[in-house]
């Protein structure tokens, strides 16, 4: 056990660039490093991972956690993979609402200009990129418009931010004619009770987004849908957390200022949840909110892992189950591309010194391959000169 959390507490301390960054770092220290497993296990571990909603980069550092020490593998896995940023983001926020109960000084407003003009560079890379790697032919760009479009008409509802990820996944398994996905079987043995109480701890967690909308269930709604119906991890995460500003949860720069923040981060960007948990409005807040918020994101995703384990062999070879993966995963671009135009670029505004910013952390990250984290901290240092 030891090991294992020790392994994992060193890659989330320097595992900087996203889940297909994150899934480099591991196979280098698992497959290559310490031999835990051999390559062919390593891919079936992440291309059934990928074929699910949630963190791809934590489900599958929490399964080779569980191929090496059991369920309390798992545990420590995630434990220490998730530890350092969510400190790190936790201590974002509690400077950033400390600092709004006083007197600011003029950089802290311009840092929060860098940091929010850096996240909208940050948003635009991730459309593109995601766009040329998700929406490849002609019907998939044709779910990605779709889906941005349903977005943008679903703006004054926030809790629906699910159904353009939802019609994706129905019209990708009717129409897209997809390979089958890898069939293998995984390295890991799932009782069937157990299955079957992780199926059931994930309906529960997603009868949450049913309660009657109370300012602390709309918190926790937010975190399960994120947690539930993104696929991938890392940016796409962004639409579903973003209805935390419509329902007046937290100020719109605070929480780009925030997602910024996260970029400069090692680890999960999901724990940009460790933020929006600590600097929430709602009664939940402060250090217990964090550490819920924390929790809560990671939650279905995992327990989906666990659930479906043991039927991968069945289904996944199913076309009509790979089309409805690429459908969903064309609609998270649109879903991107909404935000990308509100409230990012609409923020932006006439503001030419975030204008500025924005253009140049976009070509640095874009043009000359700069590093997203050393482009944060620039942007924030360049807000906080200007605006001193």
């Amino acid at each position: 056990m030891r090991e294992v959390f020790a392994t994992f507490l060193r890659l989330g301390m320097t595992s900087f660039g996203g889940p297909v960054a994150h899934l480099a770092y591991f196979r280098r220290a698992f497959v290559e490093q310490r031999g835990w497993l051999d390559e062919a296990t390593f891919t079936r571990i992440v291309a059934f991972c990928s074929v699910l909603p949630g963190p791809t980069s934590s489900q599958v550092g929490m399964l080779v956690g569980l191929t090496r020490g059991g369920p309390l593998g798992a545990f420590v896995a995630w434990l220490g993979f998730t530890t350092p940023s969510a400190v790190g983001m936790i201590l974002v926020a509690a400077a950033l609402t400390g600092a709004e109960h006083r007197a600011t000084p003029p950089w802290f407003s311009g840092l929060l200009d860098g940091l929010f003009a850096a996240a909208a560079a940050v948003v635009a890379q991730a459309v593109f990129g995601l766009g040329r790697s998700l929406c490849t032919d002609l019907p998939t760009k044709a779910i990605g418009v779709g889906a941005m479009a349903v977005a943008l008409a679903l703006r004054p509802f926030p809790g629906l931010q699910w159904v353009p990820i939802a019609l994706g996944a129905l019209v990708g398994a009717a129409a897209l004619h997809a390979p089958a996905l890898r069939a293998d079987a995984l390295p890991i043995r799932v009782p069937r009770w157990a299955a079957i109480t992780a199926g059931c701890i994930f309906a529960l967690l997603v009868a949450v987004t049913l309660l009657p909308k109370t300012p602390v269930v709309a918190f926790l709604a937010t975190l399960v849908r994120a947690g539930a119906l993104v696929f991938g991890g890392g940016h796409v995460v962004l639409p579903l957390l973003q209805s935390m500003v419509r329902d007046g949860l937290i100020d719109a720069r605070d929480f780009f200022a925030g997602y910024g923040a996260v970029q400069a981060m090692p680890g999960p960007i999901n724990t940009f949840a460790s933020f929006l948990g600590y600097a929430n409005g709602s009664p939940l807040h402060g250090l217990v909110g964090a550490l819920v918020a924390t929790v809560l994101i990671f939650a279905p995703s995992f327990a989906l892992v666990f659930a479906l384990a043991p039927v991968w062999n069945r289904v996944a070879g199913a076309p009509r189950a790979a089309g409805a993966v690429r459908g969903a995963n064309a609609s998270v671009v649109g879903l991107l591309g909404a935000v990308l135009y509100d409230p990012v670029l609409i923020s932006l505004g006439g503001a030419w010194p975030r204008i500025a910013i924005a253009l140049a952390a976009f070509v640095a990250i874009g043009a000359f391959r700069v590093a997203p984290w050393i482009v944060v901290v620039a942007a924030a240092v360049v807000g906080a000169l200007i605006g001193a």
